[in-house]
């Protein structure tokens, strides 16, 4: 019974050193193949600093609103003449030839009126030009006693000249240089004598001028000038789309000066030159909030050239793209066998491939596969990760990998065939060669859709009219959210406000 005890409780013991034993080979082999080297995947995002630009911002002014305005302040009737007993016939010599008399002077009475027509509006460079025709209907009235009545029209065109500033606070000003011209002078003719009524009707003429001169100038203020200025200024806090998807890319733009550079009037309308320096900043995702519009700044001088747009595009890969091109040429290579020193040629079988962004902008790769070596009867299967960082030549869309390697393994079981075969001469650098990309096309594809969607965008009562002129690459990131390289981009944009 003794003996019997004795056997059990040895029995026991080794019941116990084997799971032991069983316990710490599974700690040992657990750490080792169940989670060494996997690199940790990363989550971050595209972040890209914000880049100054000089937008255009042509602010247009209908000048027919101005003409209307002076339609309303300038009477149709613009005086009354009324100046009675004037010479209108001097005396003259009448040789009878016996003797030299003269005529006595002829007094008639000038009344009338003088009206104006429709005003109209033109200009060119840096003049605005306003025309208006003067009708004067001019009679002689009560001539010396012989006639009653005799009755001249006359027509004149007027022009106003005007010239624009702007002040500070963008309340437009103006200059005004008015003169006219007889198409036909007020006169009358009887007995052979012409009247001329051009010296009354000059001088009923001159403070008609004086006011308009005076004026004029404050009329600008009713064209509407800062109210458009104010409304391009707070319409160009918005946001446009740049590509709409894989992956979708938002340009915020955020005023922070407007500049003045001067204005044309062409086809009836007045142009200012303005220029909106602004940051332009790029999103990646979702559509960012446009910040809150600020009050109209004062006016600056525009010293660069307006219409000048710089943004950033990304050019991006998804991780999940690359996978299939991985393991489809990983398959056609394992056709044929591989080459371990000191073993016999072994054959593998690609099941999978897993690839993501690490830290220290490196991306991961992880392939699951299975090797036998020839002459053996056990395969050895699992994952192999390894870790490499992207790169391309400074403009170049050709992407390479620098110190690709392998960091460790998952899920081995059967041995180290794997891990030896993956760290053979020339494999890692094959599986770099593999994961290389060109993204030349991409690179063009992106750029042909960026030009389309901001050619001509609508954001509220803004249109953004825009034309991507040149671009050039950054070195190539591993982002949590894919790879991807930088382009930044120059062109020319302008801001127009729709009613």
């Amino acid at each position: 019974m003794a003996a019997l005890s004795r056997n059990k409780a040895v029995g026991a013991g080794v019941i116990l050193a084997v799971l032991a034993l069983a316990a710490t080979l599974a700690l040992i082999y657990g750490t080792r193949w169940t989670d060494r080297g996997r690199p940790p995947r990363t989550d971050d995002a595209i972040v890209v600093k914000p880049t100054p630009s000089l937008i255009t911002v042509p602010v247009e002014a209908e000048l027919g609103d101005l003409a209307r305005a002076l339609e309303q302040r300038v009477p149709r009737e613009l005086w009354r003449i009324n100046e009675p007993d004037q010479v209108c016939v001097e005396s003259e010599g009448v040789d009878l030839g016996i003797a030299t008399v003269k005529t006595p002077k002829i007094k008639c009475n000038i009344v009338g009126e003088v009206t104006r027509g429709a005003i109209r509006v033109g200009g060119s460079g840096k003049e605005l030009r306003f025309s208006f025709p003067i009708t004067a209907v001019v009679r002689a009235e009560d001539i010396g006693g012989i006639l009653k009545r005799k009755t001249a029209t006359a027509k004149a065109m007027a022009h106003a000249v005007v010239r624009i500033d702007l002040e500070q606070d963008w309340t437009p000003r103006g200059t005004v240089r008015l003169s006219y011209d007889w198409l036909t002078e007020p006169h009358v003719t009887f007995l052979g004598q012409t009247i001329k009524l051009t010296e009354p009707a000059e001088r009923e003429l001159a403070p008609v001028i004086a006011r308009l001169e005076r004026d004029l100038p404050g009329e600008l203020g009713r064209i509407g000038i800062k109210r458009q200025i104010e409304q391009a200024w707070a319409s160009a806090f918005t946001a446009v789309v740049l590509n709409e998807r894989n992956p979708e890319v938002w340009m915020r733009i955020t005023p922070r000066a407007l500049q003045y550079g001067g204005y044309e009037v062409t086809d009836g309308r007045l142009r200012l030159r303005l220029g909106m320096r602004a940051l332009t900043e790029t999103y990646v995702g979702h559509r960012p909030e446009p910040r809150d519009p600020t009050a109209l700044p004062k006016m600056q001088t525009l010293d660069a050239d307006p219409g000048q747009l710089s943004f950033f595009l990304p050019v991006f890969a998804d991780y999940r793209a690359l996978e299939p091109v991985l393991i489809r040429a990983l398959r056609r290579r394992s056709q044929r066998p591989f080459i371990v020193p000191g073993l016999n040629p072994v054959d593998a079988r690609f099941k999978a491939a897993t690839i993501y962004g690490t830290s220290g902008g490196r991306i991961a790769v992880g392939l699951t596969f299975s090797a036998h070596e020839r002459g053996s009867r056990s395969p050895t299967s699992g994952t192999v990760w390894m870790t490499g960082k992207p790169v391309n030549a400074e403009d170049s869309r050709r992407v390479g990998f620098t110190d690709f390697g392998v960091t460790g393994t998952t899920d081995m079981t059967g041995g180290d065939l794997i891990l030896d075969l993956v760290n053979a001469p020339g494999v890692a650098q094959m599986i770099a060669e593999m994961l290389a990309q060109n993204f030349e096309r991409d690179y063009a594809e992106l750029l042909g859709k960026i030009d389309q969607a901001i050619e001509t965008k609508r954001a509220g009562d803004v249109i953004i009219h825009a034309e991507l002129k040149r671009a050039r690459t950054g070195q190539l990131q591993a982002a949590g959210a894919g790879l991807y390289l930088p382009v930044w981009a120059d062109g020319t944009a302008s801001v127009t406000i729709v009613p």
